[in-house]
């Protein structure tokens, strides 16, 4: 058997075994997750606010998913409002090859690594010098920061990406930078401007570190954006501290219903990103 057979198959087990530790991995977290919450996870749980205390056997984690959407979502929107006109402006035909673009390419690096917690206490100093208290306005700021690198990084890759002929062809025939942004680049890069969205979500939807100190706690589903909020990670973590077994087990079900929403949302946005790719010039 010649070297390159024996280097081919050993790479191939290499890559198998890889993809089994990476499925295996998920697996096993969700089965442990499964296995100590599974007699708490009950369809009453998911549609009832907690009732008795947060450590009561009564009631659910209703508060803990409602808020967790309505602080990922508007943060994601945010942040792709924010971070699609600045990956448009960092383009090299756009703004040309200067330090500024590595320079905020760095920047954003940077702030991709910033460990949320940093994020929170920035929130903090931020919502007590404009005079605000834990709130749902206030963890919508501070997962937005924490959502923004991420979704304008994934973004510029993706844009980064487009080929250069496609874009000239298009100035061939006369259009202007905002048509060929729009019409163009947009368009080839929707589905990884999705992928950078997902990828906020996904980082917005199971921090727990910056909504600390910023959106608070309530066993209530907020009715303005200056009341506090709840959310799941922070139910996940409160719950586990408790010495109370039903506490915990109510914990491990609320990991549970967040790896599943996690899960759901991934699947939608491949096959939404499949959809859209089948006009995209390759």
């Amino acid at each position: 058997m010649s070297w390159r057979r024996i280097e081919e198959r050993a790479f191939k087990a290499l890559m198998m075994l890889s993809t089994a530790l990476v499925v295996g991995s998920l697996l096993w977290i969700a089965a442990v997750v499964l296995w100590k919450g599974a007699g708490a996870l009950k369809l009453s749980m998911l549609v009832q606010l907690p009732r008795g205390g947060a450590y009561g056997e009564e009631g659910g984690i209703l508060n803990g998913i409602v808020g967790s959407m309505l602080l990922s979502l508007p943060a994601t929107l945010m942040a792709g409002l924010v971070a699609l006109p600045a990956c448009i402006i960092l383009q090299d035909e756009h703004a040309g090859r200067n330090p500024f673009i590595r320079t905020a390419r760095l920047s954003l690096d940077v702030l991709w690594g910033i460990p949320s917690i940093v994020y929170g206490a920035f929130g903090y100093t931020l919502m007590v010098y404009l005079g605000l208290r834990a709130s749902l306005l206030a963890g919508i700021i501070a997962i937005t920061f924490v959502q923004l690198p991420i979704v304008a990084r994934a973004i510029d890759e993706v844009m980064k990406a487009v080929p250069r002929e496609l874009k000239e062809a298009a100035y061939a025939t006369g259009a202007t930078r905002f048509e060929v942004a729009t019409r163009v680049v947009l368009r080839q890069c929707l589905p990884g401007i999705l992928t950078g969205l997902l990828l906020g979500f996904g980082r917005g939807v199971g921090d727990a570190a910056a909504l600390i100190f910023t959106a608070g706690y309530s066993d209530r589903i907020p009715g303005t954006l200056a009341e506090p909020v709840a959310s799941l990670p922070l139910t996940v973590f409160y719950l586990l501290g408790t010495p109370y077994p039903e506490a915990r087990a109510r914990a491990y079900a609320a990991a549970f219903v967040l790896l599943v929403i996690v899960l759901i949302v991934s699947v939608v946005s491949r096959f939404v990103a499949v959809r859209f790719s089948r006009s995209i010039v390759s």
